[in-house]
C-alpha cells in the first residue's frame, strides 16, 4: 500500500475548530497516511482563545516550526502529494498568491504550486474586498483550489461539530481521502 504525504498548515485565521476537526479526521484515518504539521503563531493564539489550550503532543502527527526550512516538504524532491490550509487569513493567501515565501508555510505552498501537486485553502474571512478576490483568483490559475469555510446545511447538521463538518469533509473530498459523509442524493 503506497503511502499518501500531506501537508497540513494552521493558518491564523479565527476557525481554529476548523483545524480541529481535521486534524481528528486525519488522526483517525485509516489510509497510511505521512502527514506534516505546520502552525503559524497566530494559529496557536487563535487556538487558544476558541478552543482552549494547544498540546501538540496530544497529537499523533509530526510538528514542524514555521521557519524549518530542512523539513522535507520545503523541496519538491520529497514528493509530497497535498497541502491543505486551514484555516488560512487573507495576509497569508495574498503571501502566496505573490510568490513570498518567508516561513515554512509558503514556502511548502509554493513548492505544491511548482510541483503542480494539490494545494487546498480554506479562507475564513468575510467578506471578501477586491484584493482578496484578485489574490484567490491568481491562486486558482496557478492550480490551487480555493475551498472557502462556508458550511452547507442541506444535511441538517445539529450540532457546531456536524456544521464545521460540512467544510471539513469536503475538504478531506477534495484531499483524495476518505471519508463518511452526508453525500447529496444517496
Amino acid at each position: 500500500m503506497s503511502t499518501k504525504k500531506i501537508v497540513f498548515a494552521i493558518g491564523g485565521s479565527s476557525g481554529s475548530i476548523y483545524a480541529q476537526r481535521l486534524l481528528t479526521k486525519l488522526a483517525t484515518n485509516k489510509e497510511n497516511l505521512t502527514i506534516g504539521i505546520i502552525m503559524s503563531d497566530n494559529a496557536v493564539v487563535n487556538w487558544e482563545i476558541e478552543i482552549g489550550t494547544f498540546d501538540k503532543k496530544n497529537w499523533p502527527f509530526t510538528f514542524y516550526d514555521k521557519n524549518d526550512f530542512q523539513a522535507p516538504f520545503a523541496s519538491g524532491s520529497a514528493k509530497y502529494e497535498i497541502m491543505i490550509i486551514c484555516p488560512s487569513s487573507m495576509g497569508l493567501v495574498g503571501r502566496i498568491a505573490n510568490g513570498i515565501s518567508d516561513d515554512l508555510i509558503t514556502r511548502a505552498a509554493d513548492v505544491m504550486l511548482k510541483e503542480k501537486r494539490k494545494l487546498i485553502l480554506v479562507p475564513r474571512e468575510t467578506p471578501y474586498n477586491l484584493i482578496h478576490l484578485r489574490n484567490m483568483t491568481t491562486l486558482t490559475e496557478a492550480g490551487a483550489i480555493i475551498c472557502p469555510a462556508c458550511p452547507s446545511f442541506y444535511s441538517r447538521p445539529s450540532t457546531i461539530e456536524a456544521l464545521v463538518d460540512t467544510v471539513v469533509d469536503r475538504v478531506l473530498d477534495i484531499a483524495g481521502l476518505k471519508v463518511d459523509t452526508f453525500r447529496w442524493g444517496e
